[in-house]
C-alpha cells in the first residue's frame, strides 16, 4: 500500500494506493487518523484495488472522527470494485463520495 499527502489551499489531500486489507489497514489508520482533524479532508482512492472490512473499519473510524471534530470530509475516484464494497456494506450514505479530487475540494470547500 502506498499512502501519500498533498497539501493544497482547499484541504488536505491523501491519495492511497494498493490493497486495503488486515496487513495494511493499521498504517492506513495512523496515516488517516492523524489527519482526522483537518478541517477539510479529501482521500484520493483511484489508485485502490480492493478493500477489505478491515479497511471498512478505518474508514468508519475516520468519519466518525472528523466529524465530531467539525471537518468535512470526502472519498473520491473509487473503482466499481470498492464502490460496491462501501455500497454493500451500508457505507456510502455515510460519506461525500465524489468522482474525482477536484469534484471532492470543491464540494467541501
Amino acid at each position: 500500500m502506498e499512502i501519500r499527502e498533498d497539501r493544497r489551499e482547499q484541504g488536505l489531500v491523501v491519495a492511497v494506493g494498493g490493497r486495503i486489507d488486515s496487513n495494511t489497514a493499521g498504517e492506513l489508520e495512523k496515516a488517516l487518523l492523524a489527519h482526522a482533524a483537518e478541517p477539510r479532508l479529501v482521500v484520493d482512492l483511484g489508485a485502490v484495488e480492493y478493500v477489505s472490512s478491515a479497511g471498512l473499519r478505518v474508514f468508519l473510524m475516520l468519519v466518525k472522527k472528523s466529524k465530531a471534530g467539525g471537518g468535512k470530509l470526502a472519498l473520491c475516484a473509487l473503482a466499481p470494485g470498492v464502490k460496491q464494497v462501501f455500497d454493500l456494506a451500508g457505507f456510502t450514505p455515510l460519506f461525500t463520495i465524489e468522482p474525482d479530487v477536484a469534484a471532492a475540494l470543491a464540494r467541501i470547500a
